[in-house]
């Protein structure tokens, strides 16, 4: 598999050879410095991405959480988590885009940051110098992040809530509960519970609910009958439904 950097950043080195040294040939282990512009970037990706700041700031916003990496401090996104980039003054950045299970395990920003810093330093000079250490580099940065008797830490999978939110629309007619739409992102009930309460500010029972009458209101602004309404987005009845209207406008 071939990353290429993405817009608003550019590679200052050519890349090396894939090493196999005992991985997977399909592996994602990809290291290369890159520089950042004015140039506002946003996007995701299905591997980690690591980075680690050598020159200037770069400020970023990950799953709507601000990130500053400066020279020496270190950020790492988790896959699926959408992350906006940008750099005024301009920066240049150490990156390493990884598939490596072990990199579940890390803080989203590293334990040892001295040691990371140094690291860094010597990595982005070997790799303009010799256009290589892929899987070594990327192994020593793995190791400095988080050194062996830390606490383990894992990154957590963004929900993507529009998606969840699309998903559910089209099946409220049924009897759903909290549980379903944990199974939906691979969380138990518990855990889907404080992730909503934590990225929408209300529990998941009450989201559900919300969910639900959103769509009856459209159904009733499309010119469906109140008892057409709430059987299509899950209410018991007309009644149900109209209660429900009552209590959010008052």
């Amino acid at each position: 598999m071939r990353l290429r950097p993405a817009f608003a950043e550019r590679s200052s080195a050519r890349r090396a050879p894939r090493y196999s040294g005992g991985m997977r040939r399909d592996d994602v282990h990809e290291l290369s410095v890159r520089d950042y512009g004015a140039s506002r970037g946003s996007h995701s990706h299905e591997h980690f991405q690591v980075l680690v700041g050598l020159d200037g700031v770069l400020e970023l916003e990950v799953e709507g959480r601000g990130q500053r990496v400066g020279a020496g401090e270190g950020c790492l996104v988790a896959p699926g988590e959408r992350h906006d980039f940008e750099s005024r003054a301009g920066s240049r950045c150490l990156v390493l885009d990884t598939d490596h299970e072990a990199w579940l395990r890390c803080d989203a920003t590293p334990a040892c940051g001295e040691e990371v810093a140094a690291l860094a330093r010597w990595l982005a000079l070997a790799w303009q110098r010799r256009g290589g250490m892929t899987h070594p580099g990327a192994n020593l940065l793995l190791a400095a992040w988080r050194p062996s008797d830390a606490t383990p830490a894992r990154v957590r999978r963004a929900i993507d809530w529009a998606a969840l939110a699309n998903w559910l629309q089209a099946r409220l007619h049924q009897p759903l509960a909290v549980g379903d739409l944990a199974s939906r992102v691979h969380l138990s009930a518990s855990q889907f519970g404080e992730r909503c309460l934590e990225a929408n500010g209300m529990s998941a029972m009450t989201w559900l609910r919300a969910q639900r009458l959103e769509r009856a209101r459209q159904l009733r602004a499309a010119g469906l009958t109140v008892a057409e309404a709430a059987r299509r987005s899950g209410y018991r009845s007309a009644s149900a439904l109209t209660a429900a209207i009552r209590r959010q406008t008052h």
